[in-house]
């Protein structure tokens, strides 16, 4: 298990008001296996796996008005630097960086628009152990009713390198992919995107980020997720590289599957 470069999605993790009823829907839908992390002050944290790989995790909600939702975190060598960045550039700090022993340190920040995302400095534990393959995370991108205040946040401060990929009459929506510094802008360095929320979108729905996992098959992933008693918000459709669709879990989290042109 390599390190993430700082910015870099490294790690999403659900927060559920039921995590048993979380893994039977997970472990059904994504074909994941669980194992008990240690207990702390928050109750236990359950690693998932994908062929005995970490690829995610849930933890339970510490009480019921916590958002039962996923959380995509971005890595970094140093938390508190990359707090005083985040506050610097407009953003505020949730949870000021607190270690986790032996793991790592952890830190949860909001962007100017008050889309929620999370930091991870990571030690014994750095983050994903597969992706990119069914069954485990692939993207993740920000949805925003301000591009010029994302964009010049997140640029500002993990130093990405921003290019849009099309039209928004292309790809259906305006949207910016992100590049780590020191790597050419375009579809085979992204980590991860910026999209415009349009009218479409309900005026209530905040802005916040999105996580995407992989899957062979997006229309039987859809069924399946219904099935388990989740909910299908966006159905099945074609995209540039595949075909995705959002689904909300069993307990109403938010997430994305995408079938790859090459799955």
């Amino acid at each position: 298990m390599g390190g993430y470069p700082e910015g870099a999605p490294c790690w999403a993790d659900v927060s559920l008001s039921d995590p048993a009823a979380g893994k039977r829907f997970y472990g059904e839908l994504l074909g994941w296996t669980f194992d008990e992390g240690g207990a702390d002050k928050q109750g236990h944290y359950t690693g998932a796996f994908k062929d005995g790989r970490r690829v995610a995790a849930l933890q339970p909600k510490r009480d019921g008005r916590m958002p039962t939702t996923w959380t995509v975190y971005f890595a970094t060598p140093d938390a508190r630097a990359l707090a005083t960045r985040i506050r610097e550039a407009g953003g505020q700090l949730i949870t000021e960086p607190m270690p986790v022993p032996p793991h790592g340190t952890l830190a949860v920040a909001a962007d100017p628009g008050g889309a929620v995302f999370g930091l991870w400095q990571g030690e014994a534990h750095t983050g994903f152990e597969l992706t990119r393959v069914p069954g485990s995370f692939c993207w993740t991108e920000v949805y925003t009713r301000d591009k010029d205040q994302a964009d010049a946040f997140y640029e500002s401060v993990f130093g990405y390198r921003g290019t849009s990929p099309g039209s928004a009459d292309e790809l259906g929506a305006d949207i910016r992919t992100w590049s780590l510094p020191g790597t050419e802008p375009g579809p085979d360095t992204a980590v991860g995107a910026r999209s415009l929320m349009s009218d479409a979108f309900p005026a209530a729905l905040p802005d916040h980020f999105l996580v995407y996992f992989l899957v062979e098959d997006c229309d039987a992933t859809a069924a399946a997720c219904t099935r388990l008693g989740g909910r299908v918000t966006a159905q099945p459709f074609d995209i540039r590289y595949g075909r995705m669709a959002v689904l909300n879990d069993n307990q109403g989290a938010t997430f994305a599957v995408l079938q790859g042109s090459g799955t």
